[in-house]
């Protein structure tokens, strides 16, 4: 009997372990960095590393978008990427998203072809190597994420890698 309830109390914390970890999946400032990397390395770009205080600058201004969720840019001091989405977009999700415009990035003409590209230079961009994002959850239920960039990026004239 007292075998039964050990095991027993081991499942339960088990999987309300494994819930807290789905529940934060995706979302981790070493997850934001992770995504980032990846991009970076493809196309032969540095490391990019968490900053607390870009971060807070992001959540300070993700929490003012809670109320309409709007892609509103903060004109603050970083470079800066938005997204948003319903359902379950996470931290990982936005950046996937931006990374998903590399396909319209010309390198040759250092300009966007048949589509956005800025949101991608910005993740790839060489000289910003401090990274802060946040993401919220607004009044209307849909998620809105934000990256910030240090030093920023996007130059007109100069290319990202």
């Amino acid at each position: 009997m007292g075998l039964f309830k050990i095991s027993l109390a081991l499942l339960v914390g088990l999987l309300g372990l494994a819930l807290a970890h789905t529940c934060c999946a995706q979302n981790s400032p070493q997850d934001y960095v992770d995504a980032h990397n990846a991009a970076r390395a493809q196309v032969g770009v540095g490391s990019i590393t968490w900053n607390d205080t870009v971060a807070a600058y992001a959540q300070n201004y993700a929490n003012q978008r809670i109320s309409d969720c709007n892609l509103v840019h903060s004109g603050g001091p970083y470079g800066e990427n938005l997204a948003k989405g319903s359902g379950s977009l996470t931290g990982t999700d936005a950046v996937n998203l931006w990374v998903g415009e590399k396909s319209y990035y010309d390198y040759n003409s250092n300009s966007c072809v048949g589509g956005e590209c800025g949101h991608y230079t910005q993740v790839v961009w060489r000289n910003s190597v401090r990274l802060g994002c946040a993401r919220v959850q607004c009044n209307n239920g849909w998620w809105f994420v934000t990256c910030n960039y240090d030093p920023p990026g996007n130059y007109v004239g100069q290319r990202p890698y």
